[in-house]
């Protein structure tokens, strides 16, 4: 009998914007150590069994690089969070050589002070390093993920890079141009920038975000529901956030602050219908390092006007909150650019308190909407026919907007050869029979679940599934 072969699984890349912070470190550190077999992947969601057998890519295949402006190294970073009691003391020795292939990875971000290029010039120095990375570790595609420390929303005045456009969107345009699916996984700016809404409708690559839900909105987005559902009337909800670290001493600034609790804010109005008296506050206390504190005091009514109050005290390491969630983001923006969806991924609000696209505000109608979309996941039992444009032409962001996006991509970026045209990598299966078909279903199979998913309004299902494909 001849020896059985072991077929490796084709490598993904993760982008991280912020590729040496807190969150960015421990998402290497715990993909290592849960691939390795050295922990367990608590607070995964694509590790439970409502992911299997949907095509996500095992965590073993992940390879990570990034940009950030800072220059301490992810092994260095890794000790000092060991230090804190983010990271088991012993991970940082156990995984070092996985960090320090990482941190050969990250490339300088920017725009540094006194750097005097514009947007065009960025955008492109961006995305070379993005392709560059796919290019050199043979990747399928790569899927960038922003976790920087949040930057203050717009105001029409300047954004202190001086080009107009915040750095947070100078990334997210250079996704697009590299033709790679893109998460905002900060409450920045990203792709909500006007002048990226047309590149991003018309790239053919699937995106979301934004601004994780960790903590304390985590908790409002399961109290909220709970009072709307027992018709209890909520007068004033009133918080306080204390943190320290990156996020802190960022989020002193009220600009970044304001931005961070309007998604806080959206929570509360969706699941209530209407929005609270009461303010959150977000206060910096550097000696609390990674760890938060987060306390809501909510007064309601009840029946025959008694009134009561509900508080809430919240206390986690954000960095660990984090993590868990943009592994399982990055799996699955890989696979839904493999399966060849495109445009905002609504289903995936379940991991953002400002999701994109219309969506239920309710954590467990959310969690119904991700399984839903775990299910439309599953590789289906016969190969569809993909027209239409390649991922990453038609970007719109040409002459209008002088970011230069609308070009023409060179051919097998970032795979080596060129995708087969007209069906969907790895579908080559032959259809079983199912509900509508004409025949009984197999013994066995659950009735329905081999039919076709029907396009919903903000995807294109006219684009070829591929690896990240070059824009210049």
């Amino acid at each position: 009998m001849p020896a059985s072969v072991s077929v490796s699984p084709p490598s993904v890349g993760v982008w991280l914007i912020g590729a040496r912070g807190s969150v960015a470190t421990t998402v290497v550190a715990g993909c290592a150590a849960v691939a390795a077999g050295l922990h367990t992947p608590t607070g995964m969601v694509t590790e439970t069994p409502l992911f299997t057998d949907t095509g996500l890519p095992p965590l073993s295949s992940l390879v990570f690089g990034g940009h950030d402006t800072t220059d301490c190294p992810l092994p260095k970073r890794a000790e000092a969070l060991a230090a804190g009691g983010v990271l088991p003391h012993d991970l940082p020795a156990a995984i070092s050589s996985e960090l320090a292939a990482a941190d050969r990875e990250i490339r300088p971000g920017g725009p540094l002070p006194g750097d005097t290029r514009g947007p065009d010039e960025l955008i492109s120095s961006y995305a070379a390093d993005i392709q560059d990375f796919v290019r050199r570790r043979n990747l399928t595609r790569a899927v960038v993920v922003n976790v920087a420390s949040t930057e203050p929303a717009p105001t029409g005045t300047g954004t202190g890079t001086g080009t107009g456009i915040p750095p947070s969107s100078l990334y997210a345009a250079a996704a697009l141009r590299a033709g790679c699916p893109y998460v905002n996984f900060t409450p920045s700016t990203g792709l909500h920038h006007p002048s990226l809404a047309a590149a991003a409708t018309s790239s053919g690559l699937p995106y979301a975000g934004r601004d994780g839900k960790t903590g304390q909105t985590l908790l409002r987005s399961v109290l909220g529901p709970m009072f709307a559902q027992r018709a209890l009337a909520v007068r004033a909800w009133s918080g306080t956030n204390l943190l320290g670290g990156g996020d802190g001493a960022a989020l002193a600034d009220p600009a970044a602050a304001a931005a961070k609790n309007a998604g806080k804010a959206r929570v509360l109005t969706d699941s209530l219908g209407a929005t609270p008296e009461g303010e959150t506050h977000i206060d910096d206390v550097p000696a609390l390092g990674d760890w938060k504190t987060a306390w809501d005091h909510i007064a309601f009514d009840g029946f025959l006007g008694t009134r009561m109050v509900l508080q809430t005290t919240w206390q986690g390491c954000d960095s660990a909150l984090a993590a868990p969630l943009v592994l399982d983001l990055a799996r699955l923006l890989a696979r839904a650019h493999e399966a060849g969806l495109s445009g905002p991924l609504p289903e995936l609000g379940f991991y953002f308190k400002d999701p994109m696209g219309q969506g239920p505000a309710a954590l467990g109608d959310q969690h119904a909407a991700l399984a839903a979309f775990a299910e439309r996941l599953r590789p289906r039992t016969r190969p569809v026919p993909q027209f239409g444009r390649e991922p990453g032409l038609g970007l719109g962001l040409g002459r209008e907007s002088g970011l230069g996006l609308g070009r023409e991509p060179e051919p097998g970026s970032g795979s080596g050869r060129e995708p087969e045209r007209g069906r969907e990598p790895g579908l080559d299966r032959e259809p079983e029979p199912g509900l509508g078909s004409g025949r009984e279903p197999e013994r066995g199979r659950e009735p329905g679940l081999d039919r076709e998913p029907e396009p919903g309004p903000e995807r294109e299902s006219g684009r070829e599934p591929g690896v990240c494909e070059e824009v210049r």
